[in-house]
């Protein structure tokens, strides 16, 4: 807002600002006794049980003795930045029914350029639907050779590619 000894007046300076007056005029509450006593509580239970969420904290607090719901102890792990660790998706598992390739380059050394071709493939959303950027890029030069981008995954331009 603008400074008091101006003569803008706070409905005018509301005004221009585009917000109401009760903004200008609120005043926040304080936090609870209690909620802070609950949140020196959460912390430390938080340092014991780091993988404890608001369900289980809560439930740890009732048996303590103190009068919580879940809820309210949510909202005030939220307003602290407490979160439970929760552990990785184990995303790099290899499903047994699908077969396993050999890694042909585990001990090859490349010494040229045009050894060894690396291909990718990046799905890009687009406001007109989604399209897919397709790179080529030689491993001993680290210099892409081509790239397209195309609206199929599987596109004939794809393999077009001759060798440099």
């Amino acid at each position: 807002m603008v400074e008091p000894k101006e003569k803008i007046s706070i409905r005018r300076q509301c005004e221009l600002l585009d917000l109401p007056r009760s903004t200008f005029y609120f005043e926040g509450m304080e936090a609870p006794e209690e909620d802070l006593k609950l949140c020196t509580e959460l912390d430390r239970l938080h340092l014991e049980f780091p993988a404890a969420g608001s369900r289980q904290l809560s439930r740890l607090l009732r048996n303590r003795g103190k009068r919580v719901n879940r809820k309210r102890v949510q909202r005030l792990m939220r307003a602290m930045g407490l979160e439970a660790l929760a552990p990785k998706p184990c995303t790099t598992m290899a499903s047994p029914e699908h077969e396993k390739f050999p890694y042909l380059l585990r001990n090859l050394n490349i010494v040229r350029p045009n050894q060894v071709w690396a291909s990718d493939i990046t799905y890009i959303p687009t406001a007109m639907g989604h399209c897919y950027l397709v790179a080529v890029m030689d491993w001993y030069s680290r210099r892409v050779l081509s790239w397209r981008v195309v609206s199929h995954a599987i596109s004939p331009r794809v393999s077009q590619r001759r060798s440099p």
